[in-house]
């Protein structure tokens, strides 16, 4: 879907929750200003959606033109019919019912969707696959969750011949963040992974077939005005929305 000639098109980004005490006690809408500074960068008009009922989902698609999945905590492991692993992190399940349905919504309409961090995580959720819930605990496995909070990058990842995401950022490698302790495990049919990391772990994704659909596992957010490689997944939702 195309937004209407001379107008912006309309994205709509997850949000997490936090409670706090001062000065007044409430729960706050969260998320990071640098996922809208990314959008209206490559042309985009962005909004923050707070996680309300699911049944709201859809009704906030109705003036929408791509969706956002945003980073945030641990995507429940019950979603995918696992035990909690000892070292899972903060379960918001509200967030996860909301943005299900929202995910869910955005394909039937067939909206593009962007999905960073945990967007790519729960998209395999949604999609019927599985999770890693602690990557330290797998053999083998590089550093996913890097001390340095700046968004600066970590470790390489190998783009897919023939992918939109390896397209935009016209590199075979590129160089990432990492700031995750979950990961993506069985991978459903409906995505193709896109992007591997040296350790094998599944790093970005597409869909098999429809709409625009990509998402991957590190921050470009965090990176994008310092890393021309971050500016690809922009860049590409933009695209896909005549932008």
């Amino acid at each position: 879907m195309s937004a209407a000639a001379g107008r912006r098109p309309r994205v709509m980004i997850t949000t997490g929750t936090e409670a706090r005490e001062r000065p007044l006690r409430r729960t706050d809408v969260s998320s990071g200003r640098n996922y809208a500074d990314a959008l209206a960068q490559v042309g985009l008009l962005p909004s923050y959606l707070p996680s309300l009922d699911p049944e709201l989902a859809g009704a906030f698609l109705d003036d929408a033109d791509g969706v956002v999945l945003s980073g945030g905590g641990d995507v429940d492991p019950a979603r995918c019919g696992q035990v909690p692993h000892p070292d899972l992190g903060e379960v918001d399940h509200q967030r996860d019912a909301f943005e299900l349905a929202l995910y869910r919504s955005a394909r039937e309409r067939g909206l593009p969707v962007l999905g960073i961090c945990r967007g790519v995580q729960l998209v395999v959720v949604a999609e019927g696959g599985d999770l890693h819930q602690h990557l330290p605990a797998l053999p083998g496995m590089h550093q996913h969750e890097q001390a340095g909070r700046d968004g600066d990058p970590l470790h390489g990842v190998h783009l897919a011949a023939g992918s939109v995401l390896r397209a935009h950022a016209d590199a075979e490698r590129i160089a990432v963040n990492s700031f995750h302790h979950q990961g993506v495990d069985r991978l459903p049919d409906a995505l193709a992974q896109v992007g591997r990391s040296d350790d094998g772990l599944v790093e970005a994704v597409e869909a098999a077939s429809g709409a625009f659909l990509l998402a991957m596992q590190w921050h470009p957010e965090m990176a994008f005005r310092r890393h021309a490689s971050a500016r690809a997944p922009f860049a590409a939702i933009a695209a896909a929305q005549g932008a």
